[in-house]
């Protein structure tokens, strides 16, 4: 099984020099494959295979020494990275979808290379990274497991990560008869069919007067300045605070329902058609209910738990009680049925029917 493990970089100026270079060089290699696999199909109807990049890739560094200084299989994930670009617009086009051809990296906009096999060693608070050095890494928690892949990444606001790919054996804990279902909305941020709620932290709202303020300075600013890129920094850093606080709600909620819940069922929602509306768009990205499932069924394994996701089908407009529909709009907060009597909250009845759906699928 696959983990991921994130750390906070401290390199010297120096070593922020080297990092950066080698982006660049990554940026180059990733532009050029992808033109040249655009003109061989374009002039000669050819497909380039990665085989044959990685070929071309040993010539290039002939003719262009400063690729030498950035690690082989640095070279050779850029240039991976294009063959799945392009598998997956083949498979976007075969199924019909919106297919979005792979595009060139301007300058600041290729952000991480990869060390797919070798070239990095983890030694405590060290991490040695073949062509450039040992950086301070912060390891708040060990890595457990074998170590199979090394990202580096640097984010909009200039900090630097070193993200595990790692290989382990899970180790769960006993399961746990307890079930629940989850209704995730927008009023509460997840209702749970026993009636609990969780409130909504709107991370997005709360900072957006700060953010609107920040995209004003920037908007004004000249082009080219010193402060029209010290603006461009205070408006990634609202945009980053935002992602982090989001994500760390989002791991604290998912482990606190792992640790009590044997079964969670989710409604297995399409979030993409549900942004269409533009009425809700902003308050949808906003939850980010994708990334919580996500995580939540992550961790579910070696907490004894296991995540279960339903066609949400009328779970909302179904009475719990009898199973007849009662239609409602959004702006109705109570589900009150003709037929049986049942008064309820709204999102506990969708909780209660998602409940029920995940143990049918059970049997």
């Amino acid at each position: 099984m696959l983990k991921s493990y994130r750390y906070r970089l401290s390199p010297t100026t120096s070593q922020v020099t080297l990092l950066e270079r080698t982006l660049e060089i990554c940026r180059w290699v990733y532009n050029d494959t992808l033109a040249l696999r655009k003109n061989a199909w374009e002039q000669d109807q050819r497909s380039v295979s990665l085989y044959e990049t990685n070929k071309i890739l040993t010539e290039w560094k002939r003719e262009r020494p400063e690729l030498k200084q950035v690690h082989s299989q640095v070279l050779q994930n850029a240039q991976m990275r294009i063959d799945l670009a392009f598998k997956a617009f083949f498979r976007r086009l075969k199924s019909g979808e919106k297919p979005g051809y792979p595009r060139f990296k301007g300058k600041g906009r290729y952000d991480s290379f990869a060390y797919p096999q070798s070239g990095f060693v983890l030694n405590e608070d060290r991490l040695h990274l073949a062509k450039i050095g040992d950086l301070r890494v912060f390891l708040h928690r060990p890595v457990e497991g074998t170590i199979k892949t090394l990202t580096i990444r640097r984010s909009a606001t200039g900090k630097w990560y070193a993200c595990f790919s790692v290989e382990y054996e899970p180790n769960p804990a006993p399961q746990k008869e307890t079930t629940v279902g989850v209704d995730v909305g927008l009023e509460s941020f997840a209702t749970f069919s026993n009636g609990e709620k969780i409130e909504n932290p709107r991370f997005f709202r709360t900072d957006e007067k700060a953010l609107a303020k920040a995209q004003r300075r920037l908007s004004k600013a000249e082009k080219g300045t010193p402060e029209r890129k010290k603006a461009r920094q205070i408006v990634a850093h609202v945009h980053e605070r935002i992602a982090n606080r989001r994500l760390n709600f989002a791991h604290q909620t998912s482990r606190q329902l792992v640790n009590r819940f044997g079964t969670i069922v989710f409604e297995d929602l399409n979030i993409s058609n549900m942004q269409k509306n533009h009425c809700l768009a902003k308050s949808i990205a906003d939850v980010a209910w994708n990334q919580f499932v996500t995580i939540t069924t992550s961790k579910a394994e070696d907490a004894g738990s296991q995540v279960i996701l339903v066609n949400p089908r009328n779970t909302s407009q179904m009475c719990s009680r009898c199973g007849m529909i009662v239609v409602k709009n959004l702006s109705d907060r109570v589900h009150s049925c003709p037929h049986c009597g049942l008064e309820l909250d709204r999102d506990q009845n969708a909780a209660i029917n998602i409940l029920r759906l995940g143990l049918q699928s059970l049997g």
